[in-house]
C-alpha cells in the first residue's frame, strides 16, 4: 500500500505549485506541488488503516524520509502522529533523528507538538532523560523541540519544565528559538494567564520572545 501510495503522489505532481512552496520554504527541498488536502484526500485510506497496526513500521519512515520531495516527510510526520500512542520510549532517538536529519520548522514543530509531545505524555520519564539536555545543547532543531513538545498540553502543562527549557535557551539571539519561546508561551497563556504575565517579567527574554508570548495578555 505504501508503494502505491508513494506513486499516487508523483502521479498528482503539480509543478507550477512546487515551485513556489520551494520558494516559500527559502529553497531548501524540492516539492511535488501537493497541497495539505490533496495530501489528505491521498493519504486517507492509508492512514485509516496505518491506525490499525500493533507497530510502528519505521522502515516505512525511514523510505519516507529519504525520498526528495518533501511532501513525504509530511507524510511520514502525519503517519507518526497517527500511530503516536504506539510508539515506545526507546524511540524517542528515531524521532530526535528525524528532528535532525532535513531539518526546517515545518516539520520540526509538527514532531515536536504531536509525536514527542505525545510520547513524553505517555513516558514523562523522557523528559528528564532527554528533553531538558536537549534544551542545553547545541542542536537548534532538538533545542526548539524541547520549548515546544507541551504545546498541546493545556493544563497539563509542566510549569517547571517550561520555565526550565526557555531558561537554558533564553539569551539567544537564534530566531527559531526566541519565535518558539514566544509562541510556547502565548499558547499557554490561554490556559494560565497570569503565570506567564509573572514568567516574562522575571525572565530577560528576547524583544520577539516578549511580543510574541504577550499577544493574548
Amino acid at each position: 500500500m505504501s508503494g502505491e501510495l508513494i506513486a499516487a503522489f508523483y502521479a498528482h505532481r503539480d509543478e507550477a505549485k512546487a515551485v513556489f512552496m520551494k520558494a516559500y520554504m527559502k529553497d531548501k527541498f524540492p516539492f511535488l506541488g501537493l497541497t495539505k488536502p490533496e495530501r489528505a484526500t491521498l493519504a486517507r485510506d492509508f492512514l485509516r488503516r496505518a491506525k490499525k497496526a500493533a507497530a510502528v513500521d519505521w522502515g516505512l519512515v525511514d523510505r519516507l524520509w529519504g525520498l526528495p520531495e518533501r511532501e513525504f516527510q509530511y507524510l511520514a510526520v502525519d503517519y507518526l502522529t497517527a500511530l503516536s500512542g504506539r510508539l515506545a520510549a526507546d524511540d524517542i532517538g528515531r524521532v530526535a533523528g528525524l528532528v535532525t536529519a532535513k531539518s526546517w520548522w515545518d516539520t520540526v514543530d509538527a514532531l515536536a507538538a504531536h509525536v514527542i509531545g505525545s510520547l513524553c505524555a505517555k513516558h514523562p520519564e523522557l523528559v528528564g532523560s532527554h528533553i531538558v539536555g536537549w534544551s542545553a545543547g547545541e542542536n537548534l532543531w532538538l533545542a526548539r523541540s524541547a520549548i515546544l513538545f507541551q504545546l498541546k498540553y493545556k493544563e497539563k502543562t509542566d510549569t517547571a519544565v517550561l520555565g526550565l527549557v526557555i531558561g537554558n535557551t533564553c539569551g539567544t539571539k537564534e530566531f527559531f528559538l526566541n519565535k518558539a519561546i514566544g509562541w510556547a508561551l502565548r499558547e499557554y497563556s490561554k490556559t494560565d494567564r497570569e503565570w506567564v504575565r509573572a514568567f516574562i517579567a522575571g525572565q530577560p527574554l528576547s524583544p520577539l520572545s516578549v511580543r510574541e508570548g504577550s499577544k493574548y495578555l
